[in-house]
């Protein structure tokens, strides 16, 4: 239950909801989504550290470079599915 807290309350935020887009596309750096967001590093740090914490997305270490991506379980894919289904009726 309280993992599902977490990713709900992850999920509560306009910036992390865009994240999550942006790396539907595939892994990206910080660098990479602070471009995309125009937002600085420490503040697209936080909101990816709460997406990790969630359990939605992962990283992998590249020399200096951390690349983030989507968590691969296949509970966390129909989890984002849903969420863009709930998105696009919203949306309508």
């Amino acid at each position: 239950m309280k993992q599902t807290v977490k990713t709900f309350k992850a999920l509560g935020d306009p910036t992390r909801l865009s994240i999550l887009k942006l790396l539907e596309g595939g892994e990206l750096c910080v660098c990479q989504l602070m471009e995309a967001l125009k937002m600085g590093q420490s503040r697209i740090s936080r909101h990816l550290s709460i997406l990790k914490e969630a359990g939605l997305i992962d990283d992998r270490r590249q020399g200096k470079w951390v690349h983030y991506r989507l968590h691969k379980s296949k509970d966390s894919r129909k989890f984002l599915s849903l969420l863009n289904e709930l998105v696009s009726i919203c949306k309508w």
